[in-house]
């Protein structure tokens, strides 16, 4: 049985992570082709399943980060055509600033943080669930 705190959190957490999706579909769906076994946008199971963009969010305990525990994420193109770094980099870019923004709203009593952690991304800072 999980958590009733840490569920409630990573609800929360989940749904900036969807509507990030959704606004990147919106803005970049047709940047490349997808992938054949990849439904269109809205037509997977979760946001992360369909459409052009897969971003994958899940807690570590930060054993060999500087940074130490915090949610770690990290964003896949669905397709199998050559994706520019330049592109990869804009994404990535548009989803810690969004981070950044929604974060607050979300958690607004806890000072969490987004930073590049080895070849991913990692939200941390206070994780307290209360």
């Amino acid at each position: 049985m999980q958590n009733p705190l840490l569920a409630k959190w990573e609800t929360k957490l989940q749904g900036i992570f969807d509507r990030i999706d959704t606004q990147l579909e919106e803005k970049y769906g047709d940047a490349y082709p997808l992938r054949y076994n990849r439904p269109p946008h809205g037509c997977g199971v979760t946001p992360d399943t369909d459409g052009l963009f897969e971003i994958g969010v899940s807690f570590s305990l930060g054993i060999a980060s500087k940074l130490g525990p915090g949610y770690v994420f990290r964003v896949k193109i669905a397709t199998t055509s050559h994706v520019s770094p330049e592109f990869m980099e804009k994404i990535e870019d548009e989803i810690v600033d969004t981070l950044r923004v929604e974060l607050p709203k979300e958690f607004p009593d806890k000072d969490l943080k987004v930073a590049k952690d080895g070849k991913h991304y990692k939200i941390y800072g206070d994780l307290d669930l209360n």
